[in-house]
């Protein structure tokens, strides 16, 4: 049985893993933490030095402020971190570095088994479609997302870039006179509005001929279910950094 800490417990994604883990016979989660404590189903507490039960895996859905408080935490612990927020800064992505050196840390862009996928399926493409089509990503959430583009668009902007050697540069929005679009750029659009959970859609146009590649996640459930399989996947593994191909390949 994995016992799971739910960080950012009283928030959307806590409430998601929670009711996730509702008869699981796998893993159960055991309390949470969140800066504003509510009655929940689990202990919830506004600090990590109140926590006192025995846990194998936090699940992170907070956000990427404070990030080194959770981590010293699992230091602490000797336990495993899933981190499945995103708007990391250069910092932030450092202090992970560090500290996966002592402690298991599972990061990703995205928990979805089916932007997993169409990441292979970009990385394909541009591999097969190379220097003669265009890519542009457009992502697309809801009104309330802080950072711009999504963590998921840099991925699989980077996924593609790989493909090209690193040559390539991204281009966020693009306004006014900007001349032709030169072959070395990868356009990176963003959409906030309403209550959309997650859009994606990766672009290959080349001459005459058009390539989409998207996803719609149409509930924040799915990501819970990722948060879930990753932590049961991370309980008991050496430090280190882990990523959903890990997991997937542990699993296949």
């Amino acid at each position: 049985m994995t016992k799971i800490l739910i960080c950012g417990a009283a928030g959307k994604m806590g409430g998601n893993v929670l009711s996730l883990l509702d008869g699981d016979c796998e893993a159960k989660a055991v309390c949470g933490v969140d800066r504003f404590p509510k009655e929940m189903e689990i202990p919830v507490y506004s600090t990590f030095a109140q926590v006192q039960e025995e846990i194998d895996v936090v699940v992170d859905f907070s956000s990427a402020e404070n990030l080194e408080e959770r981590l010293k935490f699992v230091k602490e612990r000797k336990i495993g971190i899933v981190l499945a927020s995103t708007g990391f800064t250069e910092r932030d992505l450092k202090l992970i570095d560090e500290y996966a050196a002592e402690v298991a840390i599972f990061k990703t862009a995205n928990l979805s088994l089916g932007v997993n996928l169409m990441q292979a399926l970009c990385r394909a493409a541009a591999e097969v479609l190379g220097e003669s089509f265009d890519v542009e990503i457009v992502e697309r959430h809801h009104n309330l997302k802080k950072d711009a583009p999504s963590g998921t668009a840099l991925m699989l902007a980077d996924t593609i870039n790989e493909a090209f050697g690193g040559e390539k540069r991204y281009v966020e929005g693009r306004s006014g006179i900007v001349g032709a679009r030169e072959k070395t750029e990868i356009g990176i659009h963003a959409v906030r509005g309403g209550t959309i959970v997650g859009e994606h859609e990766v672009m290959f146009a080349g001459e005459d001929e058009i390539l989409t590649i998207s996803h719609s996640a149409r509930s924040k459930r799915v990501f819970a279910a990722g948060a879930v399989r990753a932590a049961k996947f991370l309980k008991g593994k050496p430090a280190g950094k882990y990523e959903m191909k890990d997991l997937l390949n542990e699993e296949n």
